[in-house]
């Protein structure tokens, strides 16, 4: 009997590696993989890029609803390594969005209104033919919400400033300080939880994934896991 294709949603906190582990998830059953934020960043870049948005994040709303059509996000698969990467109108964009200057930002941009209905009937459309793994902020709250498989990511804010800090330098990003990090991991839990549009909250059928003190096997596992659990249930077998 052919098994049934799901929706997979992972929510939860920033730098808790809700996309390493989504790819790794979405690989391993054979999945499509959607990164969310990587969409919030790449329009944050785009405002950055075209005098919309200030380095300290301030946004020309206006200005920025009316260019949404101009913005085009799309994934595509790197052949030499396998990995999907962020494209903005049609140029790799996946080293610029993470940096520090749009992850100051980012947060800014994704509690706009007119940001997030745009985003969020793209992602929709995207998850049409269920098979995916998505992760972001709202994805199991209000994207899908009835997606089959919820988890909720979270950590300290010191263990995910910790593995951003020790990302950048390993990518060659010294000019940064862990507390800086420290710093933008507290403001973007702050706006995520407290915006007006969508904010970031745990649905209530969403499974916990404490990973604080997990290793990156362990997490993996557990969310292999989990979805086989619910596989089985959504196919009668439980």
């Amino acid at each position: 009997m052919e098994q049934k294709r799901i929706i997979i949603a992972i929510d939860g906190f920033s730098s808790t590696g809700k996309s390493t582990m989504a790819k790794t998830l979405a690989r391993r059953i054979g999945y499509a993989y959607i990164d969310t934020g990587a969409m919030y960043r790449a329009v944050t870049l785009y405002c950055l890029d075209n005098g919309l948005a200030d380095h300290d994040g301030n946004v020309n709303e206006e200005q920025l609803a009316s260019q949404l059509g101009n913005i085009s996000i799309d994934f595509r698969v790197n052949p030499a390594d396998g990995r999907s990467e962020t494209y903005l109108n049609g140029r790799c964009v996946e080293r610029e969005i993470r940096d520090m200057r749009v992850s100051s930002a980012v947060s800014n941009v994704a509690k706009i209104a007119a940001v997030r209905r745009a985003l969020v009937a793209r992602q929709q459309e995207m998850g049409r033919g269920k098979g995916i793994v998505m992760d972001g902020r709202d994805i199991g709250t209000v994207v899908f919400p009835d997606a089959e498989m919820k988890v909720y990511v979270t950590a300290s804010a010191e263990t995910r400033a910790r593995r951003r800090y020790d990302e950048l330098v390993a990518k060659g990003n010294t000019a940064v300080t862990y507390d800086e990090v420290l710093h933008n991991v507290v403001e973007r839990d702050r706006i995520d939880t407290t915006r007006a549009e969508s904010p970031l909250r745990k649905a209530d059928d969403a499974y916990t994934l404490d990973n604080s003190h997990m290793s990156i096997e362990q997490q993996d596992q557990w969310l292999l896991d989990l979805y086989h659990k619910i596989t089985k249930q959504c196919n009668g077998q439980d």
